[in-house]
């Protein structure tokens, strides 16, 4: 089987996401596919794209649910991709060593030259974030997008993941989780930013921001449940809609 580093990496890179702004517009799973389609990992294979029983390898994902409190009912989306984990059972699963943990960076990538295809590390993660590839017989997974990050013929503003560099609603932090004074290490440290199944023991690099809590009731449930039949007369329609607007 495969080791993990014997000593933690003194960079430790990842991301943090934020349950409280993303809004499910898939295009961090979009740009990731554009971006590793003629990457690291190229080709990623779709089957049957626009027919009944379509299938294709994904490095993001996003799910969506209706939660529901005292406070009301709302939509929360959630992004998920590898996690990186410092104690990452993929690796250690792993009979080829073709799972393998980066010392340099912390980073968890699979050398398909050494896979055989034997899905154990599918098997073994806790999160469902590896991708098996039919056509080429091998797993694939996010890279943090490994060949972009350290790619020096690039702007170091775009040194980002795909789906950092392409999400509208600023969702998606990337940095060095190892630095106290990191982006991501205030926002996870001022946001109460935690750990997607803590009780699976693989200490996952990537964190989550979670929802904020609405201000009332009425904001956690939608838009005002007033119609315009109960405008009040002085102000008609415009009156109606510059009341509901000020709320």
């Amino acid at each position: 089987m495969t080791s993990l580093p014997e000593e933690q990496s003194k960079t430790r890179l990842g991301l943090v996401i934020d349950l409280d702004i993303c809004v499910g517009c898939h295009a961090c799973a979009v740009n990731c596919k554009e971006w590793n389609s003629s990457g690291y990992h190229a080709p990623m294979t779709d089957k049957d794209p626009y027919g009944h029983d379509p299938l294709g390898v994904w490095f993001n994902r996003i799910h969506t649910f209706e939660e529901t409190s005292e406070a009301g009912q709302r939509t929360v989306h959630f992004p998920k991709s590898c996690l990186h984990c410092e104690d990452a059972p993929c690796v250690t699963v792993c009979p080829t060593g073709a799972s393998y943990k980066r010392s340099e960076d912390g980073i968890v990538l699979v050398d398909e030259s050494k896979c055989i295809g034997c899905k154990l590390c599918s098997w073994a993660c806790p999160y469902g974030a590896r991708e098996f590839d039919d056509d080429a017989g091998v797993m694939k997974k996010c890279t943090l997008c490994v060949d972009r990050i350290y790619n020096e013929n690039l702007d170091s503003e775009t040194r980002l993941p795909a789906c950092v560099s392409t999400c509208p609603a600023s969702a998606r932090h990337f940095g060095d989780f190892a630095d106290p004074n990191s982006n991501v290490s205030k926002l996870v440290k001022e946001r109460g930013g935690y750990d997607l199944m803590p009780e699976m023991k693989c200490s996952p690099t990537n964190k989550y921001l979670p929802p904020r809590p609405r201000r009332d009731e009425q904001a956690a449930v939608g838009s005002s449940p007033r119609r315009l039949e109960e405008a009040k007369p002085e102000g008609g329609f415009l009156g109606w809609i510059d009341d509901l607007l000020s709320e």
